[in-house]
């Protein structure tokens, strides 16, 4: 009789291999041979792509990589990203236990006065037993092992999340450390000009005392100065922000930031490769993110299905029981007992259903979101090649207008000294002058940051 209850264990065992629901399949994408927008010089080619670089690769200054490696380190986004991984994984080993037996052992001891009669002595006992118990809930329609797949995919869903953060956050840094150096050279550019207007200051001065010049030549060369001076605190507060704002990217408090190049001391490409657009969805960590996330809806109609046929459970005691410590583990003290139930759903009022259809169309909104991300991330990199290359033609129009401006600067000064023009050329051209210089250190970093912006969007940064 033994060995027949054995023999069943085993089938049940055995025949606990199947699983019911759909299994995954990735769904049909359409994606373009090419992007929009692409220059000849960055046509598709294959395992060619800007998006496969590392960080390092990508951004060459010293002082940006020291910041990118520190807050990729202690970032807080990146670290609450990390929680959140260790977070997935507990969840997972806590549903992957559901598939294994639950033992137990479990030992009492007690005093027992029992009476006989109203003249009779009491009788005294020590019961005493020692023992293990086992239950074991059957994964026959693999609920179970649907739960941990899905379980398993929202853990690989969280870590391309913290790649996702990482990603931003070295895009953020980047992007704040440009704009700094950007307003270092508007400080520098004010600077310079400020200097230039004072010593013309001095020289309308002289002329005005020499009367070869008039009091509006002094007034309007002291405008020009006085605008010069009033840029300077707004630009040391702007800095003293976006310090502010990198070292918080840092995990630091409030302070100042250490940078090692001028703006146009940093190098940056002509052209840059986009790669073939399907390699994106294995590159973009919310792709992949989104992705998994459907695996894992699709894993939870299995575990749905699975609820409305029979659950079939395995229980089992062993161990001893005496009433004599001596004899507690003797032959005759043994004692064990072995039983398996089964229950089935008779009328849960459409729970059952209602919960089938409930995670069916989760499933489809997992698709429509994986499919929507996948747009998306071809709308972002289309629109970062498109402001690549316009932000450096429009920087190389603006080099050349900032040419132009400072030079008519140069000849308006001269027509001044020369008595041949009045004052209000040299404050129109001055003027002039210093907005294309300012105009032109923004066009630079727009250049900077479209790079930073296709980056990003060709899914880089997140690789160690």
């Amino acid at each position: 009789m033994e060995r027949r209850v054995w023999h069943v264990i085993l089938a049940l065992v055995f025949l606990s291999g199947c699983k019911v629901g759909p299994n995954y399949a990735r769904p049909a994408i359409s994606t373009p041979d090419a992007y929009r927008q692409l220059a000849p010089d960055q046509q598709a080619q294959p395992g060619n792509s800007l998006g496969d670089e590392r960080w390092w690769e990508v951004f060459q200054d010293q002082e940006l990589q020291a910041l990118i490696h520190e807050a990729v380190k202690q970032n807080y986004d990146v670290r609450v990203a990390a929680e959140r991984v260790l977070q997935a994984q507990a969840i997972l080993g806590i549903t992957r236990a559901d598939q294994f037996p639950f033992i137990a052992a479990g030992a009492s001891a007690a005093n027992v006065r029992i009476p006989t009669s109203r003249i009779g002595a009491p009788v005294y006992s020590s019961p005493m037993q020692v023992g293990l118990s086992l239950t074991w809930q059957l994964d026959f329609w693999g609920q179970y092992r649907r739960a941990t797949e899905a379980a398993r995919a929202s853990l690989l869903s969280t870590e391309w999340g913290q790649k996702a953060v990482i990603s931003s956050v070295v895009a953020d840094v980047a992007s704040a450390y440009f704009q700094l150096l950007e307003l270092d050279l508007e400080m520098d550019i004010s600077a310079r000009t400020l200097q230039s207007r004072k010593d013309s200051l001095r020289l309308v001065q002289i002329r005005q005392t020499g009367g070869t010049g008039s009091l509006l030549d002094v007034r309007q060369s002291e405008e020009l100065m006085y605008t010069a001076a009033a840029a300077i605190p707004d630009l040391e507060r702007r800095i003293a922000q976006q310090e502010n704002v990198i070292s918080v990217l840092l995990g630091r408090n409030p302070g100042a930031v250490p940078r090692a190049k001028k703006l146009n001391d940093t190098a940056i490409a002509p052209s840059v490769p986009a790669g073939v657009p399907s390699s994106l969805l294995e590159r973009r960590p919310d792709i992949q993110s989104a992705e998994q996330q459907l695996v894992a809806a699709n894993a939870r109609i299995g575990v749905a299905k699975a609820a409305f046929f029979p659950q079939i459970a395995l229980t089992g005691n062993a161990g001893f029981q005496s009433s004599a410590l001596t004899s507690l583990f003797s032959g005759p003290a043994g004692l064990w007992s072995i039983g398996a139930g089964l229950a089935q759903p008779i009328f849960t009022g459409g729970k059952l259903r209602s919960n089938l259809h409930l995670t069916e169309s989760q499933k489809q909104e997992a698709v429509l979101r994986y499919q929507q991300s996948i747009q998306q991330a071809f709308r972002d990199v289309s629109d970062s090649l498109i402001t690549y290359r316009k932000n450096q033609d429009f920087r190389e129009q603006q080099a050349l207008l900032t040419t132009a401006a400072v030079d008519a600067t140069r000849l308006a000064n001269a027509r001044y000294t020369g008595g041949v023009a009045s004052y209000l050329e040299v404050l129109d051209t001055d003027t002039l002058a210093y907005d294309a210089e300012i105009e032109l250190a923004k066009a630079q970093l727009d250049e900077r940051l479209a790079l930073v912006q296709l980056y990003h969007a060709l899914g880089g940064g997140w690789q160690s």
